[in-house]
């Protein structure tokens, strides 16, 4: 009798059969960070948008999101890939747009996990100060951070798992008790303000999904642990759908909740005047024991989220090495079943960038904030632009995909759920690009144009790439269209 892939010891070099569809869960959410949402995205979104309506945007998101999974999820059942999103797309639209899409979203992953060093060496050092009183320089907090997240990268995935399980699991805990303080402790009592429609459907609408959408990246990778999950036929699709109804409502009810605990007639203002410390500063209030408590646990937070999409890199470094895009090096597994080439080379990418952010950094008139304004902020919104064009064009080669290979499938799922799903992400990527002036906090005109650039750029660069390649005839094509991972339906029985 054949062995199906998830039965198998190893898949291509990578442990399968490892991860549950809690694992993957968790996974998914860490990359988001859900104290990060609450303490960091949720005030930044209220400051900068100026509106009441950010717990709509969650919301709107999640249906928008929610429908890209209905054929995404589909997909990713099929065709069990590292590459996922270029896999998806090279099947759908061509190998060359699947290689471009390999190196876009190869950059944007990139940019999203060292970006988050920045923010992540900051917090720990404001941490570290506030609980010890020891101070320290924010990158040599983001080595050690660095040095965490290189190991555990180096490991059995399985092993991640259980830390962004633990690390997941204190952040809710941590969401809940703020957000049942908050509606407790409301000074001007609850209200619908943050759900009303004329707080959402207004021109600041543009910045409000824009920054509401930086909650939810990351969700989409549960289709690149497909290859070292359990039954993955329904593990990830399941994964991904519980994963976006659970940020979409949580987040939602955390921002309505952290404008009750300030006030709907405040919480513009008090977000404008503390930024991401505004959670902290409520809870001092409160007590300064629970303020440090979270504090540290934000900074865990953004470890988790470091973790998560370092793993999420790595696994796409390995995919490309595996397929010959890039050299073969980048395709090599330890003995933990890790993809330690993809893994090493991510790490080597990321402390390089940091050790050039330091120096530079050192003699800066910004040197305290120069990480977030820097390194942060430049990274992780060009990442966010580029990871939700992405979803855009992913959407479009899942309708054509099932409707070229799977016709028995409804038309709601081959057609209706991954058109609007693609029109909506192309609309939310066509606001983000609007809005990148508000979103990087500058208006030169430089930096408002080269990390877009920089996006676009790298995906130009695949195109190139692919048409070399695809001339050279040195690629593993089947690897790349995802042939070689789809699954073929079983022959019906014959009497």
């Amino acid at each position: 009798m054949a062995t199906s892939p998830s039965q198998q010891d190893t898949r291509n070099g990578l442990k399968s059969g490892k991860l549950s569809t809690a694992s993957l869960v968790f996974i998914i959410i860490a990359a988001s960070a859900p104290l990060t949402v609450l303490a960091g995205g949720a005030p930044t979104n209220y400051a900068v948008a100026g509106l009441l309506g950010v717990p709509i945007g969650y919301v709107v998101l999640g249906i928008i999101l929610a429908l890209f999974a209905v054929g995404y999820g589909r997909m990713a059942s099929q065709i069990q890939s590292s590459g996922a999103f270029y896999v998806f797309i090279a099947r759908g639209l061509g190998l060359r747009q699947g290689i471009a899409g390999a190196i876009l979203a190869l950059v944007a992953y990139n940019l999203m996990q060292i970006g988050l060093y920045g923010l992540f060496g900051f917090s720990a050092a404001n941490a570290l100060t506030a609980l010890a009183g020891i101070e320290l320089p924010w990158w040599l907090l983001g080595i050690v951070g660095w040095l965490i997240v290189g190991i555990l990268g180096v490991n059995n995935i399985d092993f991640s798992a259980k830390v962004l399980g633990v690390i997941v699991t204190l952040e809710f805990l941590v969401v809940i008790v703020f957000s049942v303080m908050a509606i407790a402790n409301a000074p001007e009592g609850i209200s619908t303000s943050g759900w009303q429609p004329d707080q959402f459907f207004t021109p600041g609408i543009g910045v409000l999904l824009a920054f509401t959408m930086a909650a939810f990246m990351g969700f989409e990778s549960g289709a690149i642990y497909s290859e070292e999950a359990k039954n993955p036929e329904r593990t990830v699709s399941r994964a991904t759908y519980i994963a976006v109804g659970i940020i979409a409502a949580f987040y939602a009810f955390s921002a309505w909740a952290l404008q009750m605990g300030v006030g709907p007639g405040s919480i513009v203002s008090q977000a404008q005047e503390f930024g991401p410390d505004l959670v902290f500063v409520w809870l001092a209030d409160f007590s300064t024991t629970a303020s440090n408590a979270a504090h540290l646990l934000f900074v865990t937070s953004l470890m988790a989220a470091l973790i998560a999409f370092h793993n999420a890199a790595a696994r796409y470094f390995f995919s490309l090495g595996q397929s010959g895009v890039l050299p073969a090096s980048f395709g090599r597994t330890g003995k933990s079943g890790a993809p330690i080439g993809g893994s090493m080379a991510q790490s080597i990418l990321a402390i390089v960038v940091l050790a050039v952010f330091a120096i530079i950094g050192s003699g800066s008139e910004q040197e305290f904030l120069f990480p977030v304004v820097t390194l942060f902020t430049w990274f992780t919104n060009a990442a966010a632009f580029g990871l939700t064009f992405l979803l855009a064009v992913t959407s479009f080669a899942v309708m054509v995909w099932a409707n070229r290979y799977h016709r028995e499938y409804s038309v709601f799922v081959k057609t209706i759920a991954p058109l609007l799903a693609g029109i909506g992400m192309a609309a939310v990527t066509a606001l983000i690009l609007i809005n990148f002036n508000l979103m990087m906090d500058t208006e030169d005109f430089f930096m408002i144009w080269i990390m877009p650039a920089i996006i676009l750029g790298s995906g130009l660069i695949g195109l190139i790439w692919g048409e070399i390649l695809i001339r050279r005839n040195t690629m593993n094509s089947a690897h790349i269209t995802g042939e070689v991972a789809e699954i073929e339906p079983e022959p019906a029985a014959t009497v």
